[in-house]
């Protein structure tokens, strides 16, 4: 999912691209979702944005938006897949473009916008899972971060360092009692933060993600804001290339999970996976210690096999979410495939094609059937269900 670095990259390409042009054409494709889901329709936002200016384009944590000549402007969330393709740059994408990327219009595209001036440019939003959101808020460029969605996201760590201090960041934990890394992703506290950002800094930091965001110190409170100021700055400055990244960071090998090579730092630090927060998360246990309370009433136990502190459920209390425990098992049992009701049929009937009724079945089924005129029929009857049935289970079918 594009996080805080991945909309940094997308802002640079439409300020490159996009940014003092003039939108002489709009093509839209409705879509009751994209739109609809936050007030806006595709004909809105033709309307609204045919004939406009665009003046810049500015970006809190996930969101983003244009600033045009005159409101409304449009403000965007790309979700788990959105993502912005300009029809003269391939190289705007964080990831390495596909053969297909060079296609125009591209796939799941939800708006083209069609700029004037030269270089000749189109602009597209594609979004294949349809969980991004296109709104149009009516409202002053200056004002844009006082209404509703961006009013209610905390602070952006690049942008507004003057309000994510050390003290800000260590009242907004003690006044929770969640895993530190939950937090961290509710961007309701900031903005800007997903999973592989929230690892990375948990990472950096050398703190546990499943902490409860209450039990840290003050030491362990300024190496977390200093972790969340240098991974955000880091990012963004590298527009999302992972390239770029330092070589000490979690993220260049976080990716290929349950995989052998994948499972260590090139120190040779043991990489697990956990959930936190709903979302799975990467450590290195040797160095993300739990110091107190972690995802439950819980009390200090043994260390493990990797030198990391057990955490062991008190007597009648029950466990929010385990601590430390490789993610790689729980993965195999849920990759395991689980049969449809089609499916089973199908191998049921697959089944019975390939298997053959034995011959003495057959024959001890025709014999109790013709003496059936030679004895009650009631008695009959049970005779041919119970030696049938007794028969016929080792074939797992059914005679008629």
């Amino acid at each position: 999912m594009p996080e805080i670095a991945e909309i940094s990259r997308i802002v640079h390409y439409l300020k490159k691209h996009a940014v003092g042009k003039t939108i002489s054409a709009v093509k839209t494709q409705e879509d009751d979702i994209v739109y609809g889901k936050v007030g806006t329709s595709a004909s809105a936002f033709q309307k609204a944005m045919t004939g406009k200016k665009i003046l810049d384009a500015r970006q809190q944590g996930k969101y983003f938006w244009l600033i045009m000549d005159s409101a409304p402007h449009p403000l965007m969330h790309f979700g788990m897949s959105g993502w912005m393709k300009f029809s003269n740059d391939d190289t705007a994408y964080y990831r390495p473009a596909k053969p297909e990327a060079s296609e125009w219009p591209p796939k799941y595209w939800k708006f083209i916008l069609q700029l004037k001036e030269e270089p000749k440019c189109e602009v597209a939003f594609v979004d294949p899972r349809r969980l991004a959101r296109i709104r149009l808020v009516d409202a002053k460029a200056e004002d844009m971060r006082k209404t509703t969605p961006l009013k209610e996201n905390g602070p952006d760590p690049v942008i507004d360092k003057d309000i994510l201090t050390v003290d800000w960041l260590s009242k907004k934990l003690r006044s929770k009692k969640v895993p530190v890394k939950a937090l961290l992703l509710d961007q309701a506290n900031i903005s800007g933060i997903g999973n592989w950002v929230g690892d990375e800094v948990m990472y950096q930091a050398r703190l546990h993600p499943e902490q409860y965001s209450n039990t840290f110190n003050d030491e362990q409170i300024k190496r977390l804001h200093d972790a969340i100021m240098y991974v955000c700055d880091t990012a963004v400055e590298t527009l999302a290339e992972s390239d770029k990244f330092p070589e000490d960071w979690l993220m260049k090998y976080r990716w290929s999970k349950g995989k052998k090579e994948a499972s260590q730092l090139p120190n040779g630090a043991k990489i697990t996976f956990l959930k936190v927060g709903g979302r799975t998360s990467a450590i290195v246990p040797s160095v993300q210690k739990k110091t107190a309370a972690v995802a439950g009433d819980v009390s200090e136990g043994a260390e493990d096999d990797n030198g990391e502190e057990e955490v062991k459920p008190k007597k009648g209390t029950k466990r929010k979410a385990a601590a430390v425990k490789d993610e790689e098992v729980a993965d195999k049992k849920a990759a395991k495939p689980t049969r449809t009701r089609k499916a089973t049929k199908e191998v049921k009937e697959e089944s019975n094609e390939e298997e053959e009724e034995p011959e003495p079945v057959a024959k001890k089924v025709k014999k109790a059937t013709d003496g059936i005129a030679k004895k009650g029929k009631k008695a009959q009857e049970a005779d041919v269900k119970a030696e049938g049935t007794t028969e016929h289970r080792r074939s797992g079918r059914l005679s008629k």
